[in-house]
């Protein structure tokens, strides 16, 4: 048998709202048993708890097809007067969701006050009766899309006609069973069709009551299709406890079964949608009723499957994790009964203590207070809160900080300047800074931090000299970039209250190295980033401020942070651009670069030398000539640093290992392919052990040098050393020695040796490519109105030549016409040059007009390079005047400085850069303001060397020094 179920749906009857069942004397008298047959009573059910036999025995009874007429015990009847066929005018009650089926309950809601008021009345007059009819869908409205409250909304709003047109002209009669408030409980009884409307409001309709077809129950076809649907509901029970509880609850209070109410109770608690509901609703035909419920039984065992394969899947997923973290769970509570082990947090609160233990003398106060509050309240969290995890990363913070741990330093002068020396070529200035903090450092007892920042041009070794002092001073190293910073909280930490929050660089920094006294290295100061987290360079005012850096307050931390014995080291390319409060704060130590001799010096002792290393090749594989190095830093390394020159040294290294190696392959390819040759001079003879050995006389000689990859050139032979006795071998030699001189001949066989690749400047080419670089000089004796100037770059020093032309000459048409791409600065030079220089020639020659009546044209080459910078003035002023004058400058001449418009020459910067670049294009007179004597007399001797040089006040010793009559003749002699 078949059970009807009230769940939660709407179609179906919650328990809370069942009517109580009357006393089974009244269900199971026979007074009501007659009365039921006679007048073909319908059977009402209504829901109760299963009676936990099996669903499936009850499903299979269904094959056992009982007869129309027989009933059961269990049935709840509930007998009516007049019978339900007699009521031809019901009340009509409009079902939004899904059709009532003969024998199912239904609740449903009224909200119309006159609808609830004639159902009231109806069931008081002993006509409890009305007629349940579907809804249909709005026009254009999509029947499978469910809106739920709209949909209600728009049923409590139709009345009369609207409602009756509306309407599905084949319903159900329905038993008013009980009105709680505006809930109506209805029971279906029979199928009925609309006639006619008889009244609007509220909506009353005259029906005509409908009978199944005849059907022949002992029909093959029918039979077949019953059993059918039985064995797909069987099907289901098998995957669905819901279904089964429907069998139980349906086969208790069902009183008879035919193939209608199968096929009834099939659709009514399939998932099917309400038209196809409604479509087993209408079908009369038994046959069809069947078979449209199995089509809908089926799709509903294949939605079974699918639930279940879905379940299966989620259940794989998540039974591995949940048997995991049980299982660990349960190792937990086992240790921790056993005293094998406390829970993470004793054990989390035993390790900070112990990490702090050591430190705790040397600890300062306040921070042993913080650490002591913030352990008592870990102890106080649950494991599982955010804050727990928060006070813990931050104890893990302070606890892994060296509080007073300092390293030994080293306070030996001797060994520092080996190691700075060893380590790095020139650079004078620095290494005398350095021994000088060791110094005061040893004759205090102790070391205060400072800030050095080295600046110049790239290349210059600035980031190695900060790893060198730290190996001199014995301090940990730890370098940190700050170009492109854009966020304060790099330097300064974010607050706890942040997720991901983390403490600054800092502090980051002592945990790494474990000492309260590293030595920094702040990279690329000048490049710090603005953005909108802040100003990083104002941040750095606390950390480099030495009278603020002993109380260095990190956000994170929140607890002062001792930086007075950290020794920072900045690099920067540019001074000026480091803002000036932070420049302040720094001690300036200049490294302009290197001169070509010092060049020459770094690529012998360190370049070539570390080169040659990473490469693989032997000292004695490779020689690389001094005239090579030098057309290299003159021809293709001409910058102030050395890291091109480095990144050269290595492509010529890495096609010496490739040639070495093409040759090795060669050689070893030759004598294998001449070895599996036997000569046809050999011998054969036996050895002691039997064997055979061959005897190859002047094998390896013969061999022909282009066949091993030789070159006609001594550089690149290959030379086979063979021992003289292996040209010939007696016949009356035992046989020891022949198997001692077939050993000795394999060892000769591989051992051969390659002459040095020689690397001089005739093949430079072959390495490296054509020359980047041409000579500066593009004049070697300088014409009318070109004078060689000095100019200062980021990459070093560089001469640049002034060039002035006469374009026309008018009355009245003076004037000068600048190109070069010249910035503003030297373009404001230009006309105080031409003041100036007209000023002077009205003086030296009051007759010449040249400046009135001339259109002059300056020219600084290269028009591509941008240009510059308060220097050039006197430069230009001589150019002026040497046009005037038509007289040309003192060959290997060249100046700088800027120049008022009386005359009087201002200091100028990049005195050791101008300097080299002077002599690196050979030249050997330099003009220099008075003012920047000083900066000259602190350069090297190396950098002074053969240079003459003048210092200068106002212009006219200049005008002296370009255009006196000792200086006229531009001839060399």
């Amino acid at each position: 048998m078949l059970k009807h179920i009230l769940s939660s749906s709407i179609h179906r009857l919650p328990k809370t709202v069942v009517p109580p069942l009357r006393p089974a004397s009244v269900y199971f008298s026979p007074l009501n048993r007659v009365l039921c047959s006679l007048r073909g009573g319908r059977l009402f059910f209504c829901s109760g708890s299963g009676d936990g036999t099996d669903a499936e025995a009850k499903v299979a009874e269904l094959a056992s097809g009982a007869d129309e007429s027989q009933t059961k015990a269990s049935s709840a009847i509930v007998s009516t007067n007049p019978r339900p066929e007699d009521y031809l005018t019901v009340l009509a009650l409009p079902l939004p969701h899904r059709p009532l089926f003969p024998g199912f309950y239904m609740p449903i809601y009224v909200k119309d006050p006159k609808l609830l008021a004639a159902l009231q009345e109806s069931r008081e007059r002993q006509a409890p009766y009305a007629g349940a009819f579907l809804l249909k869908d709005e026009p254009g409205s999509d029947p499978s899309v469910v809106t739920g409250s709209d949909t209600d909304k728009n049923v409590y709003d139709l009345k009369g006609k609207e409602l009756f047109n509306r309407l599905h002209e084949v319903g159900t009669l329905a038993q008013i069973s009980s009105i709680h408030g505006d809930q109506v409980i209805l029971i279906g009884h029979r199928r009925l069709r609309i006639a006619e409307m008889v009244s609007e409001d509220p909506l009353t309709v005259k029906v005509d009551h409908l009978k199944d077809k005849a059907y022949n129950r002992d029909d093959d076809i029918i039979k077949a299709t019953s059993s059918e649907v039985i064995s797909t509901l069987r099907d289901v029970l098998k995957t669905s406890s819901l279904w089964r509880d429907h069998v139980q609850t349906y086969t208790k209070h069902i009183g008879d079964f035919t193939y209608p109410r199968l096929a009834d109770f099939g659709a009514a608690i399939s998932g099917a949608n309400k038209l196809q509901c409604q479509q087993v609703l209408e079908e009369l035909d038994v046959y069809n009723r069947l078979k449209l419920t199995l089509e809908l039984v089926k799709k509903e065992m294949e939605i079974s499957k699918i639930q279940e394969s879905i379940a299966k899947a989620i259940e794989e997923k998540i039974s591995g994790e949940q048997r995991r973290y049980l299982l660990n769970e349960q190792l937990k509570a086992i240790k921790k009964e056993l005293g094998l082990e406390t829970d993470d947090k004793t054990a989390l609160i035993g390790k900070f203590r112990e990490r702090i233990e050591p430190k705790r003398e040397k600890c300062p106060p306040h921070v042993l207070q913080v650490i002591d509050e913030e352990l008592t309240k870990l102890q106080l969290l649950e494991a599982s809160s955010s804050e727990f995890s928060v006070t813990r990363n931050y104890l893990d913070w302070l606890t892994a900080l060296p509080w007073g741990e300092y390293s030994d330093e080293n306070f030996d002068v001797t060994r520092a300047q080996m190691i700075l020396d060893d380590d790095h070529y020139g650079l004078t200035d620095v290494k005398d800074r350095i021994l000088e903090f060791i110094a005061v450092g040893k004759l205090r007892g102790t070391s205060q931090g400072k800030i050095i920042c080295l600046s110049g041009p790239p290349g210059v070794g600035k980031t190695s000299i900060g790893r060198s002092i730290a190996r001199a001073l014995n301090r940990k190293f730890f370098r940190f970039s700050v170009g492109g910073l854009a966020d304060v909280a790099e330097i300064k930490g974010h607050r706890r209250t942040y997720i991901g929050a983390m403490p600054g660089k800092m502090v980051q920094c002592l945990k790494n190295v474990g000492t309260a006294n590293p030595l920094v290295l702040i990279d690329e100061i000048d490049k710090l980033g603005r953005g909108h987290a802040g100003d990083p360079a104002s941040a750095l005012l606390e950390l480099l401020d030495p009278e603020q850096n002993a109380n260095f307050l990190d956000h994170y931390l929140d607890v002062p942070i001792d930086l007075s014995k950290v020794l920072f080291v900045c690099t920067a390319n540019v001074v000026e651009m480091i803002p000036n409060p932070l420049l302040d704060r720094m001690e300036v130590v200049s490294i302009a670069g290197y001169i070509t001799d010092e060049k020459m010096h770094i690529a012998r002792d360190y370049l070539e030398k570390s080169t040659r290393e990473a490469c693989g090749i032997k000292p004695e594989q490779v020689e690389v000539t001094d005239a090579a190095l030098l057309a290299l830093i003159e021809k293709y390394c001409r910058e102030a640093g050395v890291r091109n020159l480095q990144k050269h040294i290595e492509k010529i290294y890495r096609k010496i290992a490739l040639q070495l190696v093409r040759q090795r392959e060669t050689i070893d390819a030759t004598i294998a392919s001449s070895q599996s040759i036997e000569p046809k001079n050999a011998k054969v003879d036996f050895d002691e052990s039997g064997q055979n050995t061959i005897q190859k006389e002047n094998l390896l000689g013969s061999i022909n040098p282009e066949q091993m990859g030789e070159t006609s050139e001594e550089d690149d032979k290959v030379q086979l050393d063979l021992p003289a006795e292996e040209s010939s071998c007696p016949d009356n030699q035992s046989t020891d020695n022949e198997a001692a001189k077939e050993k000795e001949e394999d060892k000769e066989t591989g051992t051969m040796t390659i002459e040095k690749v020689l690397i001089d400047k005739s093949n430079l080419n072959d390495y490296v490519g054509k020359p980047v670089f041409h000579a500066e000089r593009i004049y070697d004796q300088t014409p009318t109105g070109v004078v060689m100037g000095l100019a200062w770059t980021s990459m070093g020093g560089s001469t640049l030549y002034i060039e002035t032309t006469f374009v026309e000459e008018g009355e009245g048409k003076g004037a000068l016409h600048v190109t070069g791409q010249l910035g503003d600065v030297m373009k404001e030079s230009t006309q105080i040059a031409h003041t100036v220089a007209r000023a002077i020639l009205l003086k030296k020659e009051p007759e010449n007009p040249f400046f009135a009546n001339s259109k002059l044209h300056l020219h600084v080459p290269a028009g591509a390079t941008p240009k510059d910078g308060p220097s050039a003035g006197c430069t230009m002023t001589t150019s002026l005047l040497s046009l005037a004058l038509k007289k040309p400058v003192k060959k290997d001449l060249a100046m700088t400085g800027e120049v008022t418009l009386t005359g009087k020459i201002l200091p100028i910067g990049g005195v050791k850069e101008k300097t080299i670049a002077a002599r690196r294009n050979e030249v050997k007179t330099i003009v220099f303001p008075s003012a920047n004597r000083r900066d000259f007399d602190e350069l090297a001797p190396n950098v002074k060397e053969g240079l003459d040089v003048h210092f200068v006040d106002d212009y006219s010793q200049i005008f002296d020094l370009a255009f006196g009559d000792e200086h006229s003749q531009n001839i060399e002699k």
